[in-house]
């Protein structure tokens, strides 16, 4: 079931920011907490797969990425090894991929949660933070990718780890059948992979609707909505705690980014 949690002041956004779980093992508090930040709360958990190919996403998705690839190899020949590292250099580039965003930050993902196309929209609706727990996520695959982590004493997958439980994503869906979803850590190809503590969930194809997944088969997952009348001061909350576009999106882009928004008249 997917909880829901109102934040309509600053203080609320400490709630959000403080989740930790001590754990005995390591005598240390950590969780393995991912976050989405969406801008507006009416805002859909779809991929661009999804939404750009619809119903034709599983015919389409492999000429996708092969002339991607095709056209990609140029910049980074290693892809040609992997449809894995095809759709994750794709996904980084705006390509239409199966894979949805998430960081381990939640203040990255309330950077995007509290981010305009349009500045004059930020107070006109309300906005969304998601939480997933990747132990439990996990907790739900086949015994194989249960296997390669145990052997790898890790509960995060790797695009190596990925590799070795399946072949592509063809397998992949047949192994998911529409009732689990893996998460993966990129490997760091950009600095703006490592900067926005990324990770992705790898949606199969047979999987219609990811909100109802996760509302039927998980008990941890979170739905943070910060409320339109905050989104201004938490926003500013957030530059002065250095997360900005300057961050997020390292280079000239970001930088300008930043700026014009810094300096946006209300």
């Amino acid at each position: 079931m997917i909880k829901t949690f109102v934040i309509d002041d600053i203080f609320g956004i400490s709630q959000l920011l403080m989740e930790q779980h001590y754990r005995p093992d390591l005598k240390r508090y950590r969780s393995l907490h991912v976050y989405r930040g969406m801008p507006n709360v009416d805002y859909r958990i779809v991929t661009s797969l999804q939404r750009v190919c619809r119903q034709q996403r599983r015919r389409l998705e492999p000429v996708i990425l092969s002339n991607f690839t095709k056209y990609a190899a140029l910049e980074d020949p290693s892809i040609e090894s992997s449809v894995w590292r095809q759709m994750i250099l794709g996904q980084h580039h705006g390509l239409p991929t199966r894979l949805l965003d998430w960081s381990f930050s939640p203040l990255t993902s309330l950077h995007f949660a509290l981010s305009e196309n349009n500045l004059d929209d930020m107070d006109k609706h309300d906005c969304v933070v998601y939480r997933i727990d990747v132990n439990e996520l996990h907790a739900m695959l086949p015994a194989k990718y249960q296997e390669v982590m145990a052997r790898e004493q890790t509960t995060v997958f790797s695009v190596k780890m990925l590799q070795e439980a399946c072949a592509g994503p063809g397998e992949y869906d047949a192994d998911m059948r529409g009732k689990a979803m893996l998460i993966v850590e990129p490997p760091s190809i950009e600095q703006r992979i490592i900067n926005q503590y990324s990770f992705f969930s790898i949606v199969p194809i047979d999987m219609e609707d990811v909100e109802a997944f996760l509302n039927e088969k998980t008990q941890e997952t979170v739905r943070y909505i910060i409320k339109k009348e905050l989104r201004w001061q938490a926003r500013d909350l957030l530059d002065q705690l250095n997360i900005s576009e300057r961050i997020v999106y390292p280079g000239l882009d970001g930088l300008s980014r930043w700026l014009a928004r810094h300096y946006y008249v209300k």
